[in-house]
């Protein structure tokens, strides 16, 4: 599978994760998609062991094909993860990243990314975040205001989170906001990190 935006975003993505990854360790990816970004990071970072994953069989047959095709040899071969559900099929790992998911799937689908981060990152350890986000006190898009209704249209408990609400249920589960970085498209990298 192909996703056009992933190309865009891919490079901008990696930059952030160029200064928030540690050097060595495992990642793991909540929500592959396509799996076009991991295996364009694991290239980047080969320092890193990679994990993805992705709920449906076609997804995760997608990006097994993207592995073979790119010949990367460190990313592990994709396994299913729903995030909202506490039964993870993946132990302590070094970091958490997920793009594009938190805006198109009901807002349990967050409390459980930031409960699973929290209970396998060590102390620093970062979640990292990337996608649209409305913030207070920052005057969001046109194009952002005509996807979230798009959003919610298709699906009512979908929509574009509010950073602040995102950033409290993380700081429950004991992951504290670390930075924010502005990215192309009216999109953010937030990064939480696990505290100590």
């Amino acid at each position: 599978m192909f996703a056009p935006a992933a190309a865009r975003n891919r490079d901008p993505i990696l930059a952030v994760l160029r200064e928030v990854l540690p050097a060595q360790g495992l990642v793991l990816e909540v929500a592959s998609g396509t799996g076009e970004h991991v295996v364009h990071f694991a290239r980047a970072l080969p320092g890193l062991l990679f994990q993805p994953t992705e709920p449906t069989p076609g997804g995760r047959a997608s990006i097994a094909a993207w592995i073979a095709a790119e010949g990367v040899e460190n990313v592990r071969p994709p396994v299913a993860l729903d995030a909202a559900s506490d039964d993870w099929p993946v132990g302590p790992v070094d970091a958490v990243l997920c793009a594009n998911m938190i805006h198109i799937s009901p807002w349990a689908t967050a409390e459980g990314l930031v409960r699973g981060a929290a209970a396998r990152l060590p102390a620093g350890g970062p979640l990292v975040l990337y996608g649209p986000f409305l913030r207070e006190g920052v005057e969001t898009s046109p194009g952002n205001l005509a996807f979230d209704a798009d959003l919610r249209r298709q699906d009512p408990r979908w929509g574009i989170r509010r950073l602040e609400e995102v950033a409290a249920l993380a700081a429950a589960s004991g992951l504290d906001l670390d930075r924010v970085v502005e990215m192309p498209a009216n999109n953010l990298s937030v990064v939480f990190r696990r505290r100590g």
